[in-house]
């Protein structure tokens, strides 16, 4: 239910929609006897859309997020295990052209790849289900394990979670399914403004990992301050940030994250 939610609110909560809803609804009162409030209303969502499509604005919400967690030392002990988390694969291209199609999100597969070579005694896990709102007769999790297997990683090595569809289910299947023991160092995977959700979730249900965020979209200052083009692009930033934002608020008010915006 959490998740059918989530995703229908999504549907018109984004910014980018939201704006343009709130434009045309503006438009519309333009023609009647609230046109003055139409005017008012239509301007302020035109001004906000150039706001957020042609300011670097986004990528200012995104930063916080993308450096709460530093990225994995490249000296440690070998871990126990590598989880990543859901959302790198397009399950819907990749089931319908028969090839793997990864998402702006691949980063975490292939970040795995790579330590599943470094640290080949490592368990490779990856928890992910289906993310469509009916449902599907694939998951991200089938597509992932073919992409591995093809990239040589042995299946012995890997382990899949295939019934998750939020951040906390994937926090809570993979510690139902791996129980881990005391002493055991398990890596987290996952693109780094989503780290803290991610970290706040696992936290809560009292499976401690470490941060490997990867899958990065913003630079220091004064990189930062420089919007990019096209201004879709920067008008992704923005929803992003504001899918993560809302997500911390939304996990923290409902038990599934052990902070409001967890960090080191």
């Amino acid at each position: 239910m959490f998740f059918i939610a989530s995703k229908l609110l999504w549907l018109i909560g984004a910014p980018s929609t939201l704006l343009i809803l709130l434009a045309f609804f503006g438009l519309a009162l333009t023609w009647t006897s609230a046109r003055r409030f139409g005017h008012f209303l239509l301007v302020a969502a035109v001004s906000a859309l150039l706001a957020c499509g042609f300011t670097p604005l986004g990528k200012m919400l995104l930063y916080p997020l993308e450096q709460r967690f530093a990225p994995l030392p490249a000296f440690g002990a070998a871990p126990t295990g590598i989880i990543v988390l859901g959302g790198g694969v397009d399950e819907t291209i990749s089931a319908r052209r028969g090839t793997i199609e990864l998402t702006p999100a691949g980063a975490r597969l292939t970040e795995a790849m790579a330590l599943a070579r470094r640290f080949p005694q490592a368990q490779l896990v990856y928890t992910g289900g289906s993310g469509k709102l009916g449902g599907g007769k694939h998951t991200e999790a089938e597509f992932a394990r073919q992409l591995w297997l093809e990239d040589g990683v042995p299946a012995a090595q890997m382990r899949f979670e295939d019934r998750s569809r939020t951040t906390f289910e994937n926090a809570e299947f993979t510690r139902a399914m791996l129980r881990p023991r005391p002493g055991e160092r398990w890596i987290l995977l996952t693109s780094a403004e989503h780290m803290p959700r991610a970290m706040g979730a696992f936290r809560q249900i009292g499976f401690a990992v470490i941060p490997d965020p990867v899958d990065y979209k913003t630079v220091p200052p004064p990189g930062l301050w420089h919007p990019d083009v096209p201004a879709s692009k920067n008008l992704a930033y923005v929803d992003q940030a504001a899918h993560e934002w809302i997500g911390l608020l939304i996990y923290r008010l409902s038990g599934r994250s052990n902070a409001l915006f967890p960090g080191p």
